[in-house]
């Protein structure tokens, strides 16, 4: 029984190779947690990332958050550290 467990979600993928579909995956397990009545913490902004598509957008948001180790390796860290900080603020631990 998954209704009312805390959820944040996660992906990797290459924005500039599969800017059709990034990060689709993290998007479709979106769905799939809240069809089982999770609630899911932790979206983020769209912003910096080169991408056209992606289920993992909702309402102008990521619904998680979203690495692109090929091209921008080098922000992963600080998104990451940035995210817990959100996740912390939002009461998910």
């Amino acid at each position: 029984d998954l209704d009312g467990k805390k959820v944040a979600v996660f992906g990797c993928g290459d924005q500039e190779s599969y800017n059709d579909y990034y990060c689709d995956a993290a998007g479709e397990l979106y769905d799939q947690f809240v069809a089982k009545g999770c609630k899911v913490y932790g979206f983020t902004s769209t912003e910096g990332y080169i991408h056209s598509e992606s289920k993992a957008v909702r309402d102008g948001k990521f619904i998680g958050l979203m690495c692109d180790e090929d091209n921008q390796y080098d922000m992963s860290e600080g998104r990451a550290k940035a995210w817990i900080e959100q996740l912390k603020s939002e009461g998910f631990f």
